[in-house]
């Protein structure tokens, strides 16, 4: 998550959204006020104790708004990426298995395991997408939501939006893997559309 006070913006880097990409970006317009939380490729945190001792940047606007207060939180730009949540949770697979090589061995397996023997439902790059976006009452609290599929576009938007320059985003952490609809059958695609059926919901997805 970066939060700036320079140009009065939150991004929350949901997982496995293209997040370090945007990271990149943006910090060539930070200031000397402005904070951010990161673990991967740097380590940043925050100067609140109770979010910094959380170890991962991936956090919630509802997570940072306490610390922020209301009029800050109000009327700051809060904006986010999400993915296609089929797409995502293969990249999720072959990312949690990327130290055994068992995705590239047997990915509808790794996939199974993941869906129906043990979820790992703690994971923080697991969780479904709106957790990091809504509130306690489930309305979004992003003013922009840029999507993955259209990410050069949506970060252009963000920019002009926040009057900063845009720039070509790098493609950091990007795995490589063919088209995802090939690693499914209809019943994973069913697992998948039960597991994160708020986020095809909310943000508009289906296979």
């Amino acid at each position: 998550m970066i939060i700036s006070r320079k140009h009065r913006f939150i991004f929350a880097a949901v997982p496995k959204t293209g997040t370090h990409s945007v990271r990149q970006a943006l910090r060539q317009h930070m200031g000397p006020d402005d904070m951010e939380q990161a673990f991967l490729f740097v380590e940043k945190r925050f100067p609140f104790p109770e979010l910094a001792a959380l170890r991962h940047g991936h956090l919630s606007f509802q997570q940072v708004r306490p610390f922020l207060g209301e009029d800050d939180f109000s009327s700051y730009l809060k904006f986010a990426f999400v993915r296609n949540p089929f797409d995502r949770f293969v990249s999720y697979c072959a990312f949690a298995t990327s130290k055994t090589g068992a995705f590239d061995r047997d990915p509808k397996g790794v996939m199974r395991h993941f869906l129906f023997v043990q979820p790992p439902h703690n994971h923080i790059i697991f969780r479904p997408q709106y957790l990091f976006l809504t509130g306690p009452d489930g309305e979004l609290q992003a003013d922009l939501v840029g999507k993955v599929e259209t990410m050069q576009a949506s970060y252009d938007t963000i920019a002009a939006q926040l009057r900063i320059q845009t720039a070509p985003l790098d493609h950091a952490n990007r795995s490589r893997r063919g088209d995802y609809r090939d690693y499914y059958d209809q019943e994973m695609i069913d697992g998948v559309a039960r597991l994160y059926a708020r986020d095809i919901e909310l943000f508009g997805y289906d296979f």
